[in-house]
């Protein structure tokens, strides 16, 4: 008798995507994971929307920011976490720069940390941030889709969404309109 061994799960679609944003204003603040997950999203009506992908890992975060002439510019990168048992490094990733040089920042999460994991959407700090106007931030993510998902709507209400088309949001989450941190080089945006 041949025995065969047991199957191990399907675990669906994993795309790694390097994405783009540029700070409209200065921001400090946590990214959570349902901004990521919300970072790419499907229309269903005008106002509706849901995420293309289920969960999401981040495999680094690298921050420019521009010194203004005489004033400094300081980029920040955290992986706190938020969940108990699921902390992240804890430590402070960061470069000042004045004149023409701008501060730069390259920060990937510790693999055993929640951002360095897959992550469900949630409202669970996956970095913080601390930038200031004119900083370019590139985000690579791995996200996954699982064959048997269930759909999860996205945070923010979409404004004269066409149905059946997929955007991009600003990497806090919020439409065009409200972001802080809009996407850039995006073939459609809301």
């Amino acid at each position: 008798m041949i025995s065969h061994p047991p199957q191990l799960p399907s675990y669906g679609i994993t795309r790694d995507v390097r994405l783009r944003f540029a700070s409209s204003a200065a921001y400090t603040g946590a990214v959570t994971f349902q901004n990521l997950l919300d970072t790419i999203l499907v229309a269903t009506t005008s106002v509706a929307g849901f995420d293309l992908f289920e969960g999401v890992r981040i495999n680094s975060v690298e921050v420019w920011t521009i010194a203004a002439v005489g004033t400094p510019a300081t980029a920040i990168v955290i992986f706190a976490g938020t969940t108990i048992g699921a902390y992240g490094d804890q430590k402070t990733h960061t470069d000042t720069s004045m004149g023409v040089e701008p501060a730069h920042v390259k920060a990937r999460p510790d693999p055993l940390t929640q951002a360095g994991q897959f992550q469900l959407s949630s409202a669970d700090a996956a970095f913080s941030l601390e930038i200031s106007a004119a900083a370019v931030i590139d985000v690579s993510l791995s996200f996954r889709q699982p064959v048997a998902a269930e759909a999860v709507a996205c945070q923010n209400a979409l404004v004269g969404a066409t149905t059946g088309a997929v955007y991009y949001r600003g990497l806090d989450g919020k439409t065009v309109a409200l972001t802080a941190l809009p996407c850039v080089g995006a073939l459609a945006t809301i």
